[in-house]
Formats: structure tokens, C-alpha cells, sequence
């Protein structure tokens, strides 16, 4: 149990301090802000006291979320690739059974009780971020069982001075991406941004925010 405790910890503290350089991978030129997308009906509305960087426990409770263990990182950064510090990211997902942990979602996926669903964080020096979390489960889209939403993390991400931006993440080589209606709706530069990419075909993924300025 002090193990676990410890890891946690050590965890958060890497989420927070800042590593140095910057992750921008490539030849990157100046871009758009991240494309947005719809909020969808699940955004949390039951209070939680624990909105970490760790999505795979729920503070005490000893258990860990069941699902594939992956790890997020990269940027806020503006439109001209300079990093925002500071900048809230707001996010939320179903768990690896494709439930969301809110009244609303009626399917009969089960909760995961050591999922916490739900994180506020923000980004630190050089606009970097990281979290930890379980890849998200496919679900019904209007109950319709042949209508599947592929794998996504809704995010909202702001800060004072910059366009607010309601997105979600997508990743890469799911089979659903290719009929999942939302993620069809966009071209494919606004895919490619959306998109999170592999870190060496592991469980840890880099994907990088843009937001614009007023």
C-alpha cells in the first residue's frame, strides 16, 4: 500500500515540474488552433475531490482502473509555437468498457469504481503537460450497437488572452476511426492534429494543443 502511495506521488510530482526542452516533434511551422468538436452529453456533473494527472486510481481506494495503462504528454503551445504556461486542461472519458461515469449514460457497461474518470490540470514551464490514464472503451453511439464512437478523451483547454478550445483526442491504428461520424467530418489536416501519436509504438502517446491568441 506505501508502495503504491509512493508511486502515485511520484507520479504527480513528474506531471508538474517541468523537464527541459520542449517536445515539439519535426519541422513544425506555425499552425491553426486545435480543431474543435463536439462536448458530447457526459461531461461530469457529480463532484469529485480528485482530479490528478492520474486517471488509474482514485484516491482512497486501493484498487487500480482495469484497461490498457497509457501515458500522455506534449505541449500547449500558440499559434507561432510559443509555449503557454499555465494554460487548465479539462478532461474527461469512459472507461475501458466504453462507460462513462455519469447518471446520464444508461448503457449496460459497467463503472469502474477505481477510474477516476475525471482531470483538471495544467500545463507547467514550456507549456508541457503530462497524464496518466487507461485507453478509453468503444461505445453505442444513440444506442445503436453497429454506431460505435472509436476511442477518445474529451478535452476543454483555456487560458485568459486565448480562444478556448472544446476538442477531443483521438489515436492512432483504430479500426473505428475510419466510420466513427465525428472523426470523419474532418479533413485529414484536422484529423492529423487531433490525433495522438505513438512514442515508439509503447503505451505513451505525444500530443500537442494550439491555442490562438485574442
Amino acid at each position: 500500500m506505501i508502495m503504491k502511495s509512493n508511486n502515485r506521488r511520484t507520479f504527480i510530482k513528474k506531471s508538474l515540474l517541468a523537464a527541459a526542452g520542449t517536445v515539439v516533434a519535426g519541422n513544425v511551422s506555425a499552425q491553426i488552433s486545435t480543431p474543435r468538436d463536439a462536448e458530447g452529453p457526459f461531461y461530469p456533473i457529480t463532484p469529485q475531490p480528485d482530479k490528478d494527472a492520474d486517471l488509474t486510481k482514485v484516491q482512497g481506494k486501493p484498487g487500480v482502473a482495469e484497461g490498457t495503462i497509457i501515458e500522455i504528454h506534449g505541449q500547449v503551445l500558440d499559434t507561432e509555437l510559443n509555449p503557454i504556461e499555465g494554460a487548465t486542461i479539462d478532461l474527461w472519458q469512459a472507461n475501458s468498457f466504453g462507460k462513462y461515469h455519469h447518471p446520464h449514460d444508461n448503457s449496460d457497461a459497467p463503472i469502474d469504481e477505481h477510474f477516476q474518470s475525471w482531470a483538471i490540470i495544467q500545463s507547467g514551464n514550456n507549456g508541457q503537460f503530462r497524464f496518466k490514464t487507461i485507453m478509453p472503451g468503444a461505445y453505442p453511439y444513440d444506442a445503436k450497437p453497429e454506431d460505435q464512437r472509436t476511442p477518445h478523451i474529451h478535452m476543454k483547454i483555456g487560458k485568459h488572452g486565448y480562444e478556448p478550445v472544446l476538442t477531443q483526442m483521438y489515436f492512432p491504428d483504430q479500426a473505428l476511426n475510419k466510420t466513427d461520424g465525428l472523426y470523419q467530418r474532418k479533413t485529414a489536416e484536422q484529423q492529423a492534429m487531433m490525433t495522438a501519436k505513438y512514442i515508439d509504438k509503447s503505451n505513451e502517446f505525444l500530443y500537442n494543443i494550439f491555442l490562438e491568441k485574442f
